[in-house]
């Protein structure tokens, strides 16, 4: 199947076939390789990306399924400034291992794209599907609140 996806804004043109995960898309085509390969069936959220803003596991989103602009970790912030998520995540020190935050920090831009000013309980619900085997999720709920207040001001 040969099918241009836009990715961080840029078109790219795709030749695999129709059944090629996203992440692989992502990761062995476009060189991408931000979102990361956690369990390849939608568990942990390791390998969460945007398609028009909604938070999805390319693990299990088929080539052929990919409609709208796909956002990955490399394109949430702007060459000259850190998303405010990723600047709370360092001001938090969320990351342990790092592995998962790539999957975190998507899911819950999507989260603030919908609720703004989440509440814990909005957060928790939102990000239960990210997995985090260091267990920084008090410091992934404290740098999303961060993130949304300073989106906010």
């Amino acid at each position: 199947m040969s099918k241009t996806l836009t990715i961080n804004g840029k078109s790219h043109q795709i030749d695999l076939p129709d059944d090629a995960p996203l992440l692989w898309v992502l990761r062995d085509e476009v060189g991408l390789t931000g979102t990361k390969f956690g369990c390849g069936v939608a568990a942990c959220g390791a390998c969460t990306v945007q398609i028009d803003g909604e938070a999805v596991r390319s693990c299990q989103v088929p080539l052929s399924d990919v409609e709208g602009e796909v956002t990955t970790i490399e394109g949430l912030g702007t060459p000259d400034a850190m998303h405010a998520l990723q600047t709370a995540w360092v001001k938090h020190q969320v990351a342990q291992c790092g592995y998962c935050q790539s999957g975190q920090i998507m899911q819950a831009a999507a989260l603030l794209s919908e609720v703004p000013n989440p509440s814990d309980s909005q957060i928790d619900e939102a990000m239960q599907g990210n997995l985090c085997r260091c267990g920084t999720y008090p410091r992934i709920r404290a740098a999303i609140h961060d993130a949304a207040a300073n989106l906010e001001g």
